[in-house]
């Protein structure tokens, strides 16, 4: 089935020089690109974004680094996109990450981890609710 997922490089993916790197990975295992912008998140917006985590020891590191810098989201769709991208970009500890995966390859560490994907088809729908319109999206073109 053809799902949607939502990817952010992450401040530290920008800030080293990754993310045409990173964007190449992504497109050549198969993603569609349907929108992507380059952002700078307050953090209000981080908080909002990552309110799910309210209340956990690294929530508000989390806030702080992803409001750092600027940051790339990516709405992506392909079947099986969710649990797809999750192996492309590893596990969230670069140290336990599969060689090859964007994290072993480009993280720093688990709080600095280069870049986020959704973990259910239906968060995926709510993160890229989350950053694009519906008029951002663009469906049906290679």
């Amino acid at each position: 089935m053809i799902e949607r997922t939502l990817a952010i490089l992450k401040p530290d993916c920008v800030r080293k020089k990754l993310t045409g790197e990173v964007i190449s990975r992504i497109e050549k295992a198969g993603f569609k690109i349907l929108g992507m912008k380059k952002v700078k998140l307050t953090k209000e917006t981080a908080s909002g974004f990552y309110a799910i985590h309210k209340g956990k020891p690294f929530y508000d590191g989390l806030v702080e680094f992803m409001s750092s810098g600027a940051c790339v989201p990516i709405a992506l769709e392909k079947e099986n996109a969710v649990e797809d991208f999750r192996k492309l970009i590893g596990a969230t500890d670069p140290k336990d990450a599969a060689p090859g995966t964007i994290r072993k390859l480009f993280a720093d560490n688990k709080g600095e981890n280069t870049v986020h994907g959704s973990d259910s088809v239906d968060n995926g729908k709510i993160e890229i609710n989350f950053f694009f319109s519906m008029k951002e999206l663009i469906e049906g073109v290679d």
